[in-house]
């Protein structure tokens, strides 16, 4: 992946549906606010929205309007016209199910890019963004803020107490018909439970009451996982994880920054440096996580990964 050394980075947004974008955006083009990120600025943004999905379309026209006001980005009327004009992108589209053809537009540019969640509704979808990415030689990454917020990553570091043994994360799941199951909103506690267990789930087996959902993955080497969406009022997120001798209890917004400043920080060293933070591999297998976590909770049975 080559090097880009531009004094500062200009980024490219697609997809202005969801509040992600001014969330990141505010890192970059806020000089008053107290967390800033230096290195690049959020400038030229192309709106998209998915038309028959109500939390993406009904969106769209304010979040465009703040970008435009509020942060003084350019908006255009086509997504190569962001490719074209940015160093590397943002594809924060809400929608899953668009993220391969926008994708698709883009790669022949080669810029770095991030994709927001979820990255792709299936296996089949992500290995050929993937595969996109290498014929083009584009560092990428798509992934929860989550998996980088402060507090998650501290609680990993090595500890006296040893290896973890096991983790049981949790997050808010809505549901949504057209990006179904875990894909929408549980990739939230599926990522954290990845970001605690690392790749080598080799079975899982969920199950819902309508008011919750838990799946339960079974590793290769043994250790056992859970996530659990949560649904009627619980808005919460955290993660349990368990060690060889003590579990700790993470709040993964409970940190001093703004939890998604991380995932900004390790985004920019990507565009800079081509060098993509997060093996393919893992993003794929949670990718697959969530398929058969679906498939398990429409069938009731266990699924072999």
């Amino acid at each position: 992946m080559s090097q880009i050394t531009v004094k500062e980075l200009n980024i490219g947004m697609i997809g202005l549906d969801t509040s992600h974008c001014g969330a990141f955006t505010r890192f970059f083009n806020d000089a008053n606010y107290e967390h800033p990120i230096s290195g690049g600025k959020v400038t030229v943004a192309y709106p998209g929205g998915s038309a028959d999905m109500p939390s993406s379309i009904s969106r769209v026209n304010d979040y465009t309007e703040e970008m435009r006001v509020k942060y003084g980005v350019r908006i255009v009327s086509a997504i190569e016209a962001v490719a074209e004009q940015a160093d590397a992108i943002m594809l924060t589209s809400l929608d899953g199910r668009v993220h391969p053809e926008q994708f698709l537009r883009i790669a022949q540019y080669g810029k770095p890019a991030y994709i927001n969640k979820p990255f792709a509704l299936s296996v089949r979808d992500a290995e050929t963004i993937f595969e996109l990415a290498d014929k083009h030689k584009i560092a990428l990454l798509g992934c929860s803020s989550l998996r980088y917020a402060d507090p998650l990553t501290q609680a990993l570091l090595p500890d006296e107490r040893g290896q973890v043994i096991g983790a049981d994360a949790y997050s808010p799941m809505p549901l949504e018909p057209n990006n179904p199951g875990w894909f929408y909103y549980g990739v939230h506690a599926v990522e954290m439970l990845y970001t605690a267990m690392s790749k080598g789930c080799r079975k899982v087996q969920a199950f819902t009451d309508g008011r919750s959902e838990l799946v339960v993955g079974t590793w290769e080497d043994g250790r056992i996982g859970t996530a659990r969406g949560n649904r009627e009022n619980n808005h919460e997120y955290g993660i349990t994880i368990s060690r060889q001798n003590g579990s700790t209890f993470v709040n993964p917004l409970a940190g001093n920054r703004p939890f998604y400043m991380p995932l900004m920080e390790e985004l920019v060293a990507m565009f800079r440096t081509g060098v993509t933070p997060l093996d393919p591999a893992e993003t794929l297998e949670i990718i697959r996580f969530m398929e058969a976590a679906n498939e398990s909770r429409a069938s009731g049975a266990a699924i072999v990964l």
